[in-house]
């Protein structure tokens, strides 16, 4: 149920007899006291709030506010008489004040009337801003405000006389504080950057840490040397030499990274990866939620969270393309850069400027861009499945610990810890990463070619598959996939409990 069904008026003039008012305040108490517990402390009041989606949700300084408003014992807890008490006594204020703006008491205000109304208080408000608190209050968008949307938005106005000034401060202050972008654009805006500065944390913090297993990854794909030994051992029965031959790859190339400078070798690129990570994580995520929440109002019904199988798998793709395009020539320099690493050669800084002057040598600023068309194309299934994958998985959680709790889908009790969440967001990664890793293989030698570890050159797209196939055979199409998995798991799991924990630290949905 939500704020605006819980209640219906509450003045005798509109018919409301005493027993049904006090059996709406008590079902309002319900969904701010679930557990019956006969009180509620600060936490408890925002806690039922956000599940009622009122303005105050996220509104703590106010709330505390309401809390001193309501507890007259002064106990740092309401109880029920005390809550009785003060929601009647404000709603009684608030019909009053209702009144004095309806001049032709039809029971709703227009906009006209509240202009007039806060002119004769003495406050100028500016139109834009008149919009947005008539927007905001007038929930079902029908252009009047009637006395049941008046009272449930201004339910908890800490204000024991609440007159204009009070109300246009108390709108302003939620406005600014909500993080639920539910009443004007402005909370959108905040939303976004939390959203933005949530997905580059966790992309910062899992790419460091998983730096050498994409290190082995990129070596691994650049490389064009067969696999017969193992293949040969498998045809013959020898099981034991032929787990051994598929394990050598990676054995030799942690070999030769190592020789080719040691640990720090095997980090090589990881400064140019942060770089990178940051805004492509968070254009990636943030582009996600922005693409669910237009899908949303697409659908009809403006809830990101509720938006179908298909618009979930659409938005994950778009996430993902769009970051990819924004990133894509310092993908590019990464690539080039660790292929690239010599034993004695040059490092850091140095060997980056290098590797750009050498690109641009070879191609101009186009050359940045090479296998971009087969990036797109293989990170828009990869994020759909990725993002689409965690999303289903995590609502499937959801609803089975709601149904086995007896809960509420939105009660914070039915919601996957932060080990259930990073392996929800392990097998969707590598999910996703095994599917398109062909398409990922082709645009990465597309962008390493002509370096020291990848000499081979391509006309195109069919040009590198064909070289590939041909010399390596369709198995030549998965090199570097073991590092790669061993990557995406702790790597998606790192991101996704670093994401969901950040959201929820900064209230986002």
């Amino acid at each position: 149920m939500t704020w605006n069904n819980l209640a219906t008026s509450v003045n005798m003039e509109l018919m409301e007899s005493q027993n049904e008012r006090d059996a709406r305040v008590e079902d309002l108490w319900r969904h701010l006291d679930p557990k019956e517990t006969g009180e509620i402390d600060l936490k408890g009041l925002q806690r039922g709030l956000k599940k009622l989606n009122h303005p105050l949700k996220n509104a703590t300084h106010l709330l505390e506010d309401v809390m001193k408003a309501v507890d007259s014992n002064r106990d740092g807890k309401i109880q029920y008489e005390e809550f009785r008490t003060f929601v009647e006594e404000t709603e009684s204020q608030l019909y009053s004040l209702f009144r004095s703006i309806d001049k032709n008491n039809d029971g709703k205000l227009v906009k006209d009337e509240l202009k007039a109304a806060f002119k004769v208080a003495g406050l100028s408000v500016p139109p834009a801003k008149l919009d947005d608190f008539f927007a905001g209050v007038d929930r079902d968008n029908s252009g009047a405000i009637t006395f049941d949307e008046w009272r449930d938005f201004l339910l908890f106005l800490p204000n024991d006389a609440p007159g204009l000034k009070a109300v246009l401060s108390y709108y302003s202050s939620t406005v600014s504080i909500n993080a639920e972008g539910d009443t004007q654009l402005r909370d959108e805006y905040i939303d976004s950057l939390g959203y933005f500065a949530a997905g580059g944390i966790a992309g910062v913090i899992s790419r460091t840490a998983t730096a050498p297993l994409d290190r082995l990854k990129v070596y691994l794909i650049a490389n064009t040397g067969t696999v017969k030994d193992s293949l040969s051992a498998a045809k013959k029965g020898d099981t034991v030499h032929a787990v051994k031959q598929i394990g050598r790859p990676l054995i030799d190339a942690t070999k030769e990274l190592w020789k080719a400078g040691g640990m720090r070798s095997l980090f090589a690129g990881n400064g140019l990866n942060v770089v990178k990570v940051m805004p492509e994580s968070a254009i990636k995520f943030g582009s996600y939620e922005g693409a669910k929440r237009a899908l949303a109002s697409f659908e009809g019904h403006g809830d990101p969270q509720n938006i179908n199988g298909v618009s979930k798998f659409i938005a994950g793709g778009m996430g993902g393309m769009v970051s990819q395009l924004c990133v894509y020539p310092l993908d590019t320099l990464k690539f080039r850069m660790q292929c690239n690493v010599e034993a004695h050669g040059l490092r850091g800084n140095k060997l980056i400027i290098s590797t750009a002057k050498q690109m641009i040598r070879e191609g101009g600023m186009m050359s940045a861009y090479r296998g971009l068309t087969m990036g797109l194309v293989g990170m828009f299934p990869y994020s759909a499945i990725d993002l689409g994958t965690f999303e289903f998985l995590k609502s499937s959680i959801i609803s089975y610990n709601a149904k086995k709790m007896n809960l509420p889908l939105d009660h914070p009790d039915v919601y996957p810890g932060s080990f259930a969440t990073g392996t929800i967001g392990a097998f969707s990664g590598a999910f996703g990463a095994s599917i398109v890793y062909p398409v990922n293989l082709l645009r990465t030698r597309l962008q390493a070619q002509g370096t020291v570890l990848h000499p081979q050159t391509y006309t195109g797209v069919v040009d590198c598959a064909k070289k590939t196939v041909g010399k390596e055979g369709f198995r030549g199409l998965f090199k570097g996939i073991t590092p790669n998995l061993l990557k995406v798991v702790p790597a998606v799991s790192i991101t996704y409990m670093v994401y969901e924990n950040a959201k929820k630290v900064m209230h986002l949905r």
